[in-house]
Parts: C-alpha cells; sequence; structure tokens
C-alpha cells in the first residue's frame, strides 16, 4: 500500500546553516505616482519658459548685469556684507549665551533683566533700532569717563569714538542676540535635568557640566537655527542702510544703479552676490547638523546589512529558540 505522501515531492525549502529556513524572496512591484510626474514636468516646463523668457526681455538688462557683477565696487560691498555678518554674529552668540544663562538663573533680577532686553529688542524692529544707533551722536554728543554727577575726567565727541560701521555691527548685534538668547535656552532645556545631576555626582562644577556634559548635547538642536540665523543676518545687512552705511552689498548697487538710472540689472547682481554666499552657509550648516548629530537617530549598520550589535537600537540581544534542524536522511530534530 503507497504511502499518502509517495506523490509529494521530496525537495524541501532550502535550510540555513543555523537550521532555520530561508522564506522564499518577495518580489516587489514599485507603485506608479502618475500625476507625481505630471506635476513635475509641468513644472519644469514652467520654468523653462520662465528662463527663456526672461533671457529675451530688455528691462532685465544683462548687459549691464555682466559689466557689474565682477566690479570692483560690487565685490569690496561684498567683502563689507561678509565682515557686517561675521561680526555681528560673533558678538550675538556670544551675548545671546549670556542671555540664556541668565534667563535660566534662580536670581529674579537677573532673570528679569534678561527678560526686560528680550522684550525691547524682539518687540522692536530692527530697522527702528538701526536708526536709533545712527542718530547715537546726536543722543548722546559725548563720551565722558568720570564719577557720576560731577565733572567728567575725560571727554569724547561720540562722532569721532564709534564709526557707521561698528554702529551697524553694534544695532545688528544687539538685536540677533535676543533671538539667539531663546535658541541657546532652548537647546539647554532639551537636555535631560539627569544628566546635570550625573555630572555634579561626579564633582564637576557649574562650568564643567556645562562645557562637558550640557553644550556638546544641546549642540544638536542649537545648530540647525543658529544657521538659519545667520542667512538670515546675511540679508539682514542690507538694512544698515539706516545707520547709515552704504558701502554693504545691497547700498553698493543701490548707490551704482542712480548713477547710470538701471536699477534692475544692479538688484540682480546684489542678488547672485547674496545667493552665493547664502549657498556656501547652507552646506557648512549641512555638514555641522551632521557633525553634531552623529549617534542619534538609526543605528548604524553592520558589514552584513543588519544594524549593528544585537540587531536593534537598544542592544537587544536575539536569541534563537526552537530552529528546527534537518538531517541527511530527512528527519527533523528540535535544537
Amino acid at each position: 500500500m503507497s504511502s499518502p505522501d509517495s506523490g509529494r515531492s521530496a525537495t524541501r525549502e532550502p535550510v540555513s546553516p543555523n537550521g532555520v529556513g530561508q522564506p522564499a524572496p518577495i518580489k516587489a512591484i514599485r507603485l506608479k505616482h502618475p500625476w507625481r510626474i505630471t506635476v513635475a514636468v509641468i513644472l519644469v516646463i514652467l520654468l523653462a519658459l520662465f528662463l527663456i523668457d526672461a533671457s529675451q526681455r530688455e528691462a532685465y538688462g544683462w548687459d549691464n548685469f555682466g559689466k557689474y557683477i565682477f566690479d570692483k565696487r560690487i565685490s569690496q560691498a561684498a567683502g563689507y556684507t561678509l565682515l557686517l555678518t561675521i561680526y555681528s554674529m560673533v558678538i550675538a552668540i556670544v551675548l545671546g549665551i549670556t542671555l540664556a544663562v541668565m534667563r535660566l538663573s534662580d536670581n529674579p533680577v537677573v532673570k528679569g533683566v534678561a527678560w526686560l532686553y528680550l522684550w525691547v529688542f524682539r518687540g522692536t524692529p530692527v530697522y527702528v533700532q538701526l536708526v536709533f544707533w545712527g542718530l547715537i551722536a546726536t543722543i548722546y554728543s559725548t563720551i565722558d569717563i568720570g564719577i557720576p554727577f560731577t565733572a567728567p575726567w575725560i571727554q569724547f565727541e561720540t562722532k569721532n569714538v564709534i564709526d557707521v560701521f561698528w554702529l551697524a555691527v553694534i544695532g545688528l548685534a544687539l538685536n540677533e542676540a535676543a533671538y539667539m538668547a531663546e535658541i541657546v535656552r532652548a537647546g539647554i532645556l532639551s537636555v535631560d535635568k539627569g544628566q546635570d545631576e550625573a555630572a555634579t555626582a561626579l564633582g564637576m562644577s557649574w562650568l564643567q557640566t556645562m562645557r562637558r556634559v550640557v553644550i556638546p548635547q544641546a549642540m544638536r538642536i542649537i545648530i540647525p537655527p543658529t544657521g538659519n540665523e545667520v542667512i538670515s543676518m546675511l540679508k539682514t545687512t542690507s538694512l544698515v542702510t539706516a545707520v547709515p552705511f552704504s558701502f554693504d552689498l545691497y547700498g553698493r548697487s543701490r548707490d551704482i544703479s542712480a548713477v547710470i538710472f538701471d536699477p534692475i540689472p544692479l538688484l540682480l547682481v546684489a542678488s547672485a552676490w547674496y545667493l552665493l554666499f547664502t549657498s556656501i552657509l547652507m552646506v557648512g550648516q549641512y555638514f555641522l547638523e551632521k557633525r553634531f548629530s552623529r549617534g542619534v537617530g538609526q543605528a548604524r549598520p553592520d558589514k552584513k546589512g543588519g544594524t549593528g550589535t544585537g540587531g536593534a537600537e537598544t542592544g537587544a540581544v536575539q536569541v534563537a529558540t526552537g530552529a528546527i534542524r534537518v538531517d541527511s536522511h530527512g528527519s527533523e530534530h528540535t535544537k
């Protein structure tokens, strides 16, 4: 009498070396997105039509654009714009960290002074603040050094002491510091309180705790908005004409356009330089974010395509139980 399984194939599923059967590979079929492709084609066509139209439109003045894009006056103005951005952001970051620490202080007076600073500089337009700094020599005509309410020991005229360039730097930095203070404060608050307590238990001082424990972890939160603030500062420098300081990129291009009576190509020249600097800053921001985000997120894949030791981010150890091993005679044994 034949066995009921005599007509079945003796071929078994492939077995891995550890005795666990391997499932058949799944053939994945890519989903189709016809509307996505259609929208993309329409956008490309519209962009191409705009570029073709702009290249043939005389109002853009491409001849003057090519003439002044690398003009010496424009390149020098671009340098002033970079200096304004760098100096203002350095001062703003240092002052912003100080204000953030003051906001987190237990001293109500220190906390109140920091809050008052943020209230004033965040609540008034930066253009208005720059106008005030431009009028500082009118408000305070002299700088007196000595004991209050007595004859000054030394007296200087304000307009001879502070240059308009540094007035622009001070005005931009003091405004930006108010925003940097909130960014830094948010980064510090994002670090778990247990980190601070653990550092204190190890005998670290407050300064060591901030420098070695809190700030390095907070940088992951601080870097992205700070990069945005640097890019914003680069463009905000166009407002220093309120001081007035006219040697920046926008001010110089505006002066040249007033001479040649053709403002549009000079606006394009200034925009091209701003786009160049912004692109460089965006690349730098990307690498900084990547540097301070190490160890956060997905686990690193191992050489075999897994997710590292244990196959999971939490370090859980995988244990194979109940595996079935098939010997050469077809008998099944449980490990």
